[in-house]
């Protein structure tokens, strides 16, 4: 278990096989994460906490560390001549890197920007796939989450994990006192039922009904038709929550409400569902838009919303049985 991300990797490569040139991908993104993790700690010393009085293309508004870290990412990303093309939440639209690239690299590079002034955890979330071949367009890009070469996500907490999948398994590893990632767990498995859920339940007036009567069915507890207590959880940060659920089982939902019909939900399916649900069935656990598996469905745009319900299998199912008929 004391192997570094580098070892790791190489041990990897000539175990599965891997595609030439992706785990120097992940070591790209693994750098430009010690480079973010370095500014996350320094936070007002380096005065780059706040707000950075501008907008994404989703129309919301960065912090200072939103732009910092994307820029770092690009950076580390735009050195590596493996890397075609990248993709970020915060940028309109993709950046070709090198046309001789076989990798195409999606980011959230700051997740629960909400929690940075007040010192929780934050994380920041990436997706690599496979380049076509062809001159780099959108299209390449939309790949349904099947398609995903390695995905994980690196979590800014009281200790600073990044948790990796290439598609046989899963493994954790924690910053050392030298700064390097060293392998110190293999394989978390999820759990198939739980009695723990997170959701912002400041939403549920405008949830559909099957979310609505799900969740009911949750708080009413023993008295209820589950069964059972379940306590409630909410970070604001989909990489905590993730993280929670990879170490000791629950659901996370973030759901489709009614405040604007056009959306299908709120997380991004490139940069957060994707990778996350990628994570999550490697651990034994499920993800589903709330009436298909997440990584089956089919992208029409780089920044695609959809609704997330993910973790424990039993509590997956049942809340998409809720929606069968909706």
């Amino acid at each position: 278990m004391s192997l570094l991300l580098a070892d790791y990797l190489q041990q990897h490569s000539q175990q599965y096989q891997l595609p030439a040139g992706l785990t120097d991908v992940i070591l790209s993104i693994s750098q430009a994460c010690l480079n973010i993790n370095h500014e996350v700690r320094l936070g007002a010393l380096d005065n780059i906490l706040g707000s950075a009085h501008t907008g994404n293309i989703q129309g919301e508004e960065q912090k200072k560390l939103d732009v910092l870290a994307n820029q770092l990412m690009i950076d580390a990303l735009s050195a590596n001549p493996a890397v075609a093309g990248l993709a970020s939440e915060e940028e309109d639209t993709f950046v070709s890197v090198h046309e001789e690239g076989n990798y195409l690299v999606l980011f959230d590079p700051l997740d629960g920007s909400s929690n940075i002034d007040v010192n929780i955890s934050i994380g920041t979330i990436f997706s690599v796939l496979p380049k076509p071949k062809g001159t780099l367009t959108t299209e390449h890009f939309l790949q349904n989450g099947h398609q995903q070469l390695a995905s994980g996500y690196v979590l800014y907490g009281p200790q600073t994990i990044l948790v990796l999948t290439l598609k046989h398994g899963i493994a954790l590893f924690t910053l050392n006192q030298d700064n390097q990632f060293q392998l110190t767990q293999q394989n978390p498995a999820i759990a198939e039922t739980t009695q723990e859920f997170a959701i912002n339940m400041s939403n549920q007036r405008h949830w559909e009904a099957p979310m609505q009567q799900y969740i009911a069915e949750l708080l009413a507890g023993k008295t209820g038709v589950r069964g059972k207590d379940y306590n409630m959880r909410w970070v604001a940060s989909m990489v905590a929550e993730v993280h929670r659920i990879l170490m000791r089982g629950g659901i996370f939902s973030y759901p489709k409400d009614n405040r604007d019909p056009a959306k299908p939900g709120k997380l991004r399916l490139m940069y957060e569902a994707n990778p996350m649900s990628l994570l999550i069935e490697q651990a034994g656990g499920a993800a589903t838009n709330a009436h298909e598996d997440i990584l089956s469905i089919q992208p029409e745009g780089l920044h695609q919303r959809v609704a997330v319900i993910l973790g424990s299998k039993e509590e997956v199912f049942y809340a998409t049985a809720k929606h069968a008929n909706n």
